[in-house]
């Protein structure tokens, strides 16, 4: 590595805001713990595959979970490795260093984990009646789960030689064409009125009290990623073709069928979420944004003014020590065990939510690994929805310590679950807050802002999840220039906003900047699948369910180990039943109700 290469920095705080400290993985870029973890994982990798390829479907019971543990402690050194490389990315991808130890760990670890690769293809070969056997050992009870997950993937694994090359190429091929993306938005600047922001800040002025001051900033996202559309088209008809290729060897029916594999949801229980939300479109976002657009005064809303603060809206800067206790004081209503994990966070150098340049934009919680802790990204410039993003992501955060417990393997929890403990956290807060509130302007102004909340996180995503299911079977006749794409882009944007909106010509390339499309294709219906598995498990809270808190952090423990249906019965709760996504969206609708009647 080079000389130039930064090191991570400590836990401090830049104009009160927190910046992570991220030695608890590793000291730095360059230090001896790291190159001497990849030595070793390298050396029992090797040994691994030495002792046991070729010879899984032979060992017994005890010693098949000896081998699964041991597959979990090299598997879990090389997510440490990955863990720290990718938060040092996105803690700024500006200098070439980062981006070259990023790739040069990126491709360590590749050529390391190849040699594990054999492992779970075996394990899938196994007939069933070998494995019912082999888990019959008491020590096997522990892998039930992982190898449960696994086994999901039987029916799409292709031969050795080939998983082999798949995996190998990946750094060269959609790794590398998300770095690409990621280092373009991360370097892009926004002029808005003579002022030259980055995307993130940039994107936040379209929250902006000032119409005029949100329009500029509509006009200069959309010029900046025009300039940059064929770019970005081509990274994404890339990713889509690749994907359809690989698709096709896997004989998956449709582009969405790996996502919901992966999160151990059935395609008809993510179809009749789908079609649920575009149902409700008309009684939910078209009922909200004509009335939006009356309280705005406006016979038409801009895109720019989806996310525009009510007239009668404040909108104060919240400092982060009282974002801290309004979220803390939330959760500890609920669970004092809850605020007590979340504390932590805050207390310990957890959490980065400067404003910089070269940091990533948006938000997210990195679980990392069971071993060391979860940290939180945010982008805090001090509004009410930074708030509710700080809720979302320490209720990510909590979640990922608290399954932690499960081990590496187990602890992984499906993205349509991963969203559950994220917006129960954000109703807890929001709830909090409206329960505190007094006058009803301002009871109206809340109610507003989490009925746009809900309508991004539900309508909005699922919108998102239909431009990415037209595109992909689209790009399957070809590659679709990025005119195409923007009329698809606007067709969902019209169908799911409504007649209240009419999008000028610039709004046809905001597909472009959202990063879901491109480092996770078809995640973004999970956000829909949570927020309404949470309205439904709220409901149920609020009914008085005998022993909800308890039986919700023992959702929360149980990571990756039982799927939605077991997890949901203790509530009594089904997700596969139509009723369970018009419970979820009834509470949507029933804020819009209080609204009108105001």
């Amino acid at each position: 590595m080079t000389a130039s290469l930064p090191t991570p920095t400590a836990g401090r705080s830049d104009a009160a805001l927190p910046v992570w400290d991220l030695s608890d993985l590793y000291p730095g870029p360059e230090s001896a713990q790291l190159a001497a973890d990849l030595d070793r994982a390298e050396e029992s990798a090797r040994e691994f595959e030495r002792r046991h390829g070729g010879r899984v479907a032979a060992l017994e019971g005890a010693g098949l979970a000896a081998a699964i543990g041991e597959y979990e402690r090299i598997e879990e050194v090389l997510g440490r490795v990955m863990s720290y490389a990718q938060l040092l990315f996105s803690a700024d991808s500006t200098p070439s260093s980062v981006g070259r130890f990023y790739q040069g760990m990126s491709e360590r670890v590749t050529v390391i984990s190849s040699a594990l690769l054999f492992f779970t293809l075996e394990l899938n070969r196994m007939e069933e009646a070998t494995l019912a056997e082999r888990l019959a050992a008491p020590a096997m009870a522990r892998w039930r789960p992982w190898l449960r997950d696994l086994r999901v993937f039987r029916p799409h694994q292709l031969s050795d030689e080939v998983e082999k090359l798949l995996h190998e190429k990946e750094v060269t091929g959609p790794a590398a064409w998300s770095r690409l993306f990621d280092e373009t938005v991360a370097g892009m600047r926004v002029e808005v009125a003579g002022e030259k922001l980055t995307v993130s800040a940039a994107l936040n002025k379209l929250s902006d009290a000032e119409r005029g001051v949100r329009e500029a900033a509509g006009s200069a996202i959309g010029a900046a990623f025009g300039e940059r559309i064929k770019l970005f088209s081509l990274i994404t008809n890339t990713l889509a073709k690749d994907k359809e290729i690989v698709d096709g060897w896997r004989h998956y029916p449709r582009p969405e069928s790996y996502r919901n594999r992966a999160n151990m949801v059935e395609d008809e229980v993510v179809d009749a979420l789908v079609a649920a939300v575009r149902d409700a479109f008309p009684r939910l976002s078209h009922r909200y944004y004509t009335l939006k657009a009356r309280w705005l005064g406006l016979a038409r809303l801009q895109h720019w003014d989806r996310n525009a603060p009510l007239p009668e809206d404040e909108d104060r800067a919240i400092g982060w020590a009282e974002a801290r206790e309004r979220v803390l004081a939330a959760y500890g209503r609920f669970s004092p065990e809850l605020a007590a994990v979340g504390r932590e966070f805050f207390e310990r150098p957890w959490i980065d939510a400067a404003l910089r340049e070269g940091k990533a934009g948006g938000a997210f919680a990195h679980p990392t690994v069971p071993s060391a802790h979860p940290y939180l990204l945010l982008n805090y410039h001090g509004r009410t929805r930074d708030v509710m993003t700080l809720a979302h992501e320490l209720g990510h955060g909590v979640h990922q310590v608290l399954a932690g417990g499960q081990g590496y393997l187990n602890s992984s929890t499906p993205l349509t679950l991963a969203e559950t403990a994220s917006v129960f956290g954000e109703m807890l807060t929001f709830r909090a807050l409206l329960d505190a509130e007094t006058n009803p302007a301002r009871r109206r102004v809340m109610l507003a802002a989490k009925v746009e909340d809900m309508l991004n996180t539900v309508v909005r995503q699922t919108a998102f999840y239909r431009f990415e299911s037209l595109l992909h079977a689209e790009r399957r006749g070809g590659e679709v220039v990025a005119e195409r794409i923007g009329e698809i882009w606007l067709e969902v944007q019209r169908e799911s906003l409504g007649p209240a909106f009419e999008f000028s010509p610039e709004y046809a390339v905001f597909w472009s900047y959202i990063p879901h499309f491109i480092h996770t294709p078809f995640y973004v219906y999970a956000y829909a699948f949570g927020d309404c598995l949470v309205n439904a498990l709220y409901a149920v809270f609020q009914g008085g369910h005998p022993g909800f808190a308890a039986k919700y952090l023992d959702l929360l423990r149980a990571g990756g180990t039982k799927r939605h249906q077991e997890l949901l019965a203790p509530f009594g709760l089904d997700a596969s039943e139509p009723s369970f996504w018009a419970r979820g969206l009834d509470l949507i609708g029933g804020f819009i109700d209080e609204l009108e009647a105001a």
